[in-house]
């Protein structure tokens, strides 16, 4: 009995260590949070700033490492006329809008995430004010 426990636990160390050099290599194929791994953040096309008036700062909960930081990124980026950058480290959007935008905007951009808007600040709009 004690040799059959001594192989189960050398067989779970042994799979744990794979894992984790598995992982470290940046072969694994999930992220820190079992999600598949995002490949690239959605590019947006029209990098011209002067073409986006509306700017928003949107508080994002959930997210855990850089690919659910890319995941958000790229669902914000997946709106029209909306070009989105995330800080991971303060659970935060910076969303420049060609249009103006609502909280339920975002809310619905996240919908088929597993992240959860938080906050909603209007940044900026087209009368050039500024919060």
């Amino acid at each position: 009995m004690t040799v059959i426990i001594v192989i189960c636990a050398i067989v779970l160390v042994a799979f744990a260590v794979y894992s984790t050099v598995k992982k470290m290599r940046g072969k694994s194929k999930s992220s820190c949070c079992g999600t598949p791994e995002v490949k690239a953040v959605k590019k947006v096309e029209d990098t011209d700033e002067s073409h986006y008036p509306y700017r928003y700062e949107v508080g994002i909960e959930g997210m855990h490492c850089s690919n659910c930081a890319r995941t958000v990124e790229n669902a914000l980026n997946s709106m029209d006329g909306i070009w989105a950058g995330v800080e991971l480290g303060r659970s935060r959007a910076n969303v420049r809008a060609k249009q103006e935008m609502t909280q339920s905007d975002f809310v619905e951009a996240l919908r088929d995430t597993s992240y959860k808007l938080i906050d909603f600040k209007i940044k900026g709009g087209k009368d050039g004010k500024f919060n």
